[in-house]
């Protein structure tokens, strides 16, 4: 048990407000397992309506990937829209697409109501580092707008992003106004801290582990210090579940990813790496993103792990993959370096559903999570509520568990992905 990953956002942090460890039996209406952006919106969603909810958390409100993230809030799924549509077809596809787009919308609105100082900033770039990611991109943006009317992307040559930014690295991008990005910790302990200020008050509790849960017509979760009985329970642990769910733990796998902070360049510097704030990815499978912190820092990350370890020489490997982008940096210190795990499906789109009828769950983000987390959180609460209508199209994905089981689907993965890092390289 832990407290936050030592990275810049840790060090960041407005309030980190310290919650008990339960010792004690409750009874509540919902249970929550999980206090990441999911669980807490949940839970937000769930106060303001008068439910009684405990959140549990195993270490910190915001420890894993919601504390740790690139915190580029984008439209759309992981998977892409056209994987998407071939998965459940055009009506739901377009129905997911939509609720995707809200999700944006949802996350502003809760910003500005609750008053979460998180550095939110628009505007984002998905960059193309080859020719033919111009013509995926410029094909992906008609679709877009033909099809769902999404009317926001801008197709930029290499001059226009130049004009943007101070590299060389990319031959043009699709720029899109409606994204951005946000500091992703300070966002998710302010949906906690309007969580335990709503109406009916939710209580988090840190250092408490669910170590095995009961299903049944009142679901019983068990920590090492006491129970919580409830009406309705929530899985909201993503790629940290950690062995309470088996059915589903199969359908994702913990993948580990990284980003490292330079130091403080002054705001005149920073603005010449990135003059409009946007955050940017390239579109490699194996991608690199970017972004300017509040206080004018660049954050970087890349690099993934398939195996559990962290790669060697992180922080050096992480260095060169910044300069290969902005050799004008070289010189410039790295002052934190961090990880975490996303939970990654097969097919990368969002797994969510039920177990039993009244034990909910949401997963496998694969990395496309900052806005459509908190959506899983209210589609959950409404389906409690007696609207479950848009939570239950999301069961129309199919999912499938990773080969091999817990032994074999690590290395397994290891051996599909060398193909796609092979294929970044042509």
């Amino acid at each position: 048990m832990q407290s936050h990953a030592d990275s810049y956002y840790a060090a960041s942090a407005h309030s980190v407000l310290d919650h008990p460890a339960l010792h004690d039996n409750l009874e509540v209406d919902v249970c929550i397992v999980g206090a990441g952006i999911t669980g807490c919106s949940a839970a937000l969603n769930l106060a303001e309506r008068g439910y009684k909810v405990a959140v549990l958390d195993s270490h910190k409100v915001g420890w894993g990937a919601s504390g740790r993230s690139g915190g580029q809030m984008i439209f759309g799924y992981a998977c892409e829209q056209h994987t998407l549509k071939k998965l459940v077809g055009d009506t739901v596809g377009r129905q997911l697409w939509d609720i995707s787009i809200e999700a944006l919308t949802q996350m502003r609105q809760r910003i500005d109501k609750h008053n979460i100082h998180c550095d939110l900033a628009n505007g984002h770039l998905h960059a193309a580092v080859k020719p033919r990611h111009m013509k995926e991109l410029e094909s992906w943006a008609n679709s877009l707008r033909q099809d769902y009317g999404y009317d926001s992307l801008e197709m930029w040559s290499k001059e226009q992003v130049r004009g943007q930014m101070s590299t060389e690295a990319y031959l043009g991008g699709l720029y899109d106004s409606a994204s951005g990005h946000v500091h992703p910790l300070n966002y998710t302990l302010g949906l906690a801290q309007a969580a335990a200020e709503a109406e009916a008050g939710a209580q988090f509790f840190e250092y408490t582990p669910a170590t095995r849960i009961e299903q049944g017509e009142h679901p019983v979760v068990h920590t090492p210090h006491g129970v919580v009985r409830c009406r309705h329970l929530l899985l909201c642990g993503n790629a940290y579940l950690e062995g309470i769910a088996p059915d589903i733990e199969r359908k994702i796998m913990p993948v580990g990813t990284y980003i490292t902070a330079t130091e403080p360049l002054g705001e005149e510097r920073a603005r010449q790496l990135i003059a409009n704030n946007m955050a940017v990815a390239d579109i490699n499978f194996v991608l690199d993103y970017f972004r300017l912190s509040a206080d004018h820092r660049l954050l970087f990350g890349g690099r993934v792990s398939y195996s559990g370890l962290d790669p060697v020489n992180l922080a050096d490997s992480m260095g060169k993959r910044l300069r290969h982008v902005f050799p004008q940096l070289k010189g410039v210190k790295q002052a934190y370096t961090w990880g975490g795990y996303v939970g990654i499906t097969m097919n990368r789109a969002p797994h969510f559903g039920r177990l039993n009828g009244n034990v909910y769950f949401a997963q496998g983000f694969s990395g496309h999570g900052i806005a459509l987390t908190g959506m899983a959180g209210s589609l959950m609460a409404d389906a409690i509520a007696g609207s479950a209508e848009r939570f239950d199209l999301f069961s129309r994905i199919p999912h499938h568990d990773f080969p091999g089981g817990r032994l074999l689907r690590t290395p397994a993965l290891v051996l599909a992905m060398t193909w796609y890092r092979l294929r970044d390289l042509l």
